[in-house]
């Protein structure tokens, strides 16, 4: 795997200086570019050696829903998505180039983050970079009107005390889209059950790797419920939710 370290001046301080040779006393935040195999390509990611924010590498849920989402293609095809805490951008981008997805990239107001994903963004074939929202859930959204069909992520559910605010933010996204007229409805097939399904407009599909207590865990999705959301698992440790008042026209899910 080719590794190259790079440290621009513009970034916060780390006091790690462990990581090259290359780091100068003007540059003390390095990044490290690495290469990554997805299905199908391989992107080069830049990440960051360290970020407060957990916002630096990717993790294994990102491979994993790649792998899932490549499987069950047809359901993301033609969607209007946003992925929440895309960290470095990796999974948007590998979502763009697999089937040109409508995407818009999301994360805390962070100006680094946002620049990161640019740049990763311009490395991989990307240009122009893919819109970038600066949110921190919780807050108010910076669009007041958004109309996104799908909400993706993957390995968010790190911070207990910020399930809440995501629970928030996702509501509003979920609820804030209107529903168009003749909408189709793709479905994917279940390979080991050969059994078909489709997910609603709109979603949230959610995949989660990183191991934390179950009790942890169950705190989000009984938070989901609680605030009027179904939480269905699609397997494979990926998730759908959606407004509870859809539940009569989501994941049918039919012999084939």
């Amino acid at each position: 795997m080719d590794i190259a370290l790079f440290s621009p001046s513009s970034l916060f301080a780390n006091d790690d200086d462990s990581s090259s040779g290359e780091e100068t006393t003007e540059t003390q935040q390095s990044f490290v570019e690495r290469k990554h195999q997805f299905p199908g390509m391989e992107l080069m990611v830049r990440e960051f050696s360290f970020h407060q924010l957990n916002a630096n590498l990717l993790w294994p849920g990102t491979f994993a829903f790649a792998e899932w989402l490549v499987q069950n293609r047809p359901l993301i095809e033609g969607r209007h998505c946003i992925e929440l805490g895309s960290g470095t951008g990796a999974l948007a981008i590998f979502l763009r180039r697999l089937c040109n997805l409508d995407i818009t990239t999301s994360d805390y107001n962070d100006q680094e983050i946002e620049e990161n994903i640019a740049y990763n963004c311009t490395v991989n074939g990307i240009a122009p970079a893919l819109p970038h929202i600066k949110h921190t859930w919780g807050d108010d959204f910076p669009c007041s009107d958004p109309d996104w069909d799908l909400i993706i992520a993957s390995d968010i559910l790190l911070y207990v005390k910020q399930y809440p605010n995501l629970i928030k933010t996702l509501l509003f996204l979920l609820k804030s889209y209107k529903t168009k007229e003749n909408e189709s409805q793709p479905r994917a097939k279940d390979e080991p059950t050969g059994q078909s399904f489709s997910l609603p407009r709109p979603s949230f599909l959610m995949s989660w790797r990183r191991r934390i207590g179950k009790e942890d865990e169950s705190l989000f999705f009984t938070g989901c419920e609680d605030a009027g959301l179904e939480v269905m698992h699609l397997g494979s440790r990926v998730y759908c939710i959606k407004p509870r008042e859809t539940a009569t026209d989501c994941y049918q899910i039919v012999n084939s």
